[in-house]
């Protein structure tokens, strides 16, 4: 069974959506001081401590995460 993506790794295949994911998706694809490593909690403190993102942002950032959490859960197979 291949070993499912890294969180960011999975967000940049949401490049071309046109909603608030695809927003931060884009946003992360050009940040080279994206945290990549941190975790979900190391990628919100960096968009609330470097970017003072906005609610928004931040939703958009859960959303994220919970749709990454439901993809990881999914077989591989299915």
């Amino acid at each position: 069974m291949p070993k499912p993506k890294s969180f960011t790794s999975w967000l940049k295949t949401h490049t071309d959506q046109r909603n608030a994911i695809g927003d931060l998706a884009r946003d992360v694809a050009a940040d080279p001081n994206w945290p990549s490593r941190k975790g979900r909690q190391g990628q919100l403190a960096y968009l609330e401590e470097e970017y003072g993102a906005i609610p928004a942002a931040v939703e958009a950032l859960d959303r994220a995460w919970d749709q990454y959490e439901a993809y990881r859960a999914t077989p591989s197979d299915a």
